[in-house]
């Protein structure tokens, strides 16, 4: 039987509504935050724990390997057995990982501190965007809410490498782990009082045990497949073997989803063209610009020599472009609809990050940089926000947790796969290791970055055509 519960009429933001916004866009932010916020602190964990330099990429993916493995799973369970609770539940995992993480004196401390995060991440971020679709009604609150969230969680990836580097240079690289803590502990308290449950209007449906099996293992597959390939290259039959199984995996799913009377992903929502090529935009936009980053970051740090902590410090320039989009999207949503942003958004985004195939060796290409990356940011969160309307608009509100699951992992998993995709093409075009084959090889993986957009812009066109987006 579906979920039902109270939908607001209101046209305007009531003083609950503002706070259910604030606590729900607290928590997306801080997860967001930890996406990045370790990075830059990597080698100094490495020198503080023992950890072997081989093996310091495992702290992040330990994180990205449950984060985007589980988050499916937990987006239909928020759905069936209640989104709050999910979302308080994986909140106080969150805060105990964050401490135990921040208090670790060995790898295998650490490394499980990560995982949790990842369980709790996995948890945490579809329930809470399903409590976003459904405390606030389809329309103009509710893209609203989701330009807000998606402006601030991408705020929050680049607030990740400036905060992890600040933190571990003035404090310890234990307050990238500790600054949860209060954070969570404060959502924890005031969520219960002013975030309502889910209620359940009849028998409870069964979960599928043998969906939920097939299809987290093989996400988890597929990012590891991913991570490796990063690491190892493409041709690592390692990362080939991964990627292979992944792939079977969710093919079984498919099957398996076919035949179950109570499917965890009933088949009908994704051959909706909304649900199925709205995450494919999504996918694209995470895939671009997060790869993206890491392309500019090997460009400020190698070519024009800058510090780790100054690089960060330049991507606040593209945080505040995501911002300024957040805050715009749903305003052009409501002019041209979603479709229509999704298209507009992509044109931007491509043609100023093909303008980043100007940049020259010397530090006068930082201000071509910097404008670029702010025009980019903006037209990159209209893609992410009209991702996010398409995608979960016209469902019922016991749809709405998978839906947010999905589109969460689409998330994660663009986030995963960009750099080492993008990785892989630079490196590749690599003559040698100085600044000018540095940026000679940088060149062709930003050309196919702006190429891959303007694909996500043509499926968009092509394959959206009909829907308007508008409420």
């Amino acid at each position: 039987m579906p979920i039902t519960e109270t939908r607001p009429t209101a046209t305007t933001l009531t003083p609950r509504l503002r706070l259910v916004l604030v606590l729900l866009l607290a928590a997306q932010f801080m997860l967001a935050v930890d996406f990045s916020i370790l990075n830059v602190a990597l080698p100094v964990i490495g020198q503080g724990l023992g950890f072997p330099l081989g093996q310091l990429q495992w702290i992040g993916t330990a994180f990205a390997l449950c984060a985007a493995g589980f988050t499916l799973l937990f987006g239909r369970v928020a759905d069936l057995f209640g989104r709050r609770r999910l979302f308080l539940g994986g909140l106080a995992v969150l805060a105990v990982a964050s401490l135990a993480g921040g208090l670790a004196t060995s790898p295998g401390v650490l490394l499980a501190a990560r995982v949790l995060q990842g369980l709790a991440t996995a948890a945490v971020t579809p329930a809470g965007l399903s409590l976003l679709t459904t405390s606030f009604p389809e329309g103009p609150l509710r893209e609203k809410a989701l330009g807000l969230n998606g402006a601030l969680m991408s705020a929050g990836f680049t607030t990740g490498a400036v905060l992890g580097g600040v933190l571990t240079d003035l404090l310890s690289w234990r307050w990238a782990f500790f600054v949860n803590v209060p954070v969570a502990l404060a959502v924890l308290l005031v969520a219960p009082a002013v975030i309502g449950e889910s209620r359940d209007s009849g028998e409870r449906p069964r979960l599928d045990l043998p969906g939920a099996l097939t299809v987290t293992l093989g996400l988890l597959a597929v990012v590891l497949g991913l991570t490796l390939a990063g690491e190892r290259g493409w041709g690592s039959p390692y990362a080939l073997g991964a990627l292979g199984t992944g792939v079977a995996l969710l093919l079984v799913f498919g099957a398996v989803e076919r035949r179950v009377a109570e499917p965890l992903v009933p088949l009908g929502i994704l051959r909706r063209r909304t649900v199925a090529w709205g995450n494919l935009a999504g996918l694209v936009a995470f895939l671009t610009e997060t790869s993206l980053v890491f392309l500019l970051t090997l460009y400020l740090q190698r070519v024009l020599g800058f510090s780790p902590l100054a690089a960060g410090l330049s991507f606040g320039v593209l945080g505040a472009g995501t911002v300024t989009g957040g805050a715009l999207a749903p305003r052009v949503i409501g002019r041209i609809g979603s479709r229509r942003t999704l298209i507009a958004g992509g044109v931007v985004q491509a043609v100023f990050t093909a303008a980043l195939l100007g940049l020259g060796t010397t530090q006068a290409s930082l201000w071509p940089l910097l404008a670029a990356t702010f025009a980019g940011g903006v037209g990159n969160m209209l893609v992410i926000v009209g991702f996010m309307v398409t995608a979960t608009s016209g469902l019922a509100d016991g749809e709405q947790g998978l839906a947010t699951g999905l589109a969460t992992m689409t998330q994660q998993i663009g986030i995963t796969m960009g750099t080492p995709v993008m990785s892989a093409i630079a490196t590749g075009a690599m003559p040698g290791t100085g600044p000018h084959a540095v940026l000679t090889g940088l060149k062709p993986a930003i050309a196919v970055n702006a190429a891959v957009v303007l694909l996500g812009v043509l499926g968009s066109a092509v394959f959206l055509r009909g829907d308007s987006g508008r409420p």
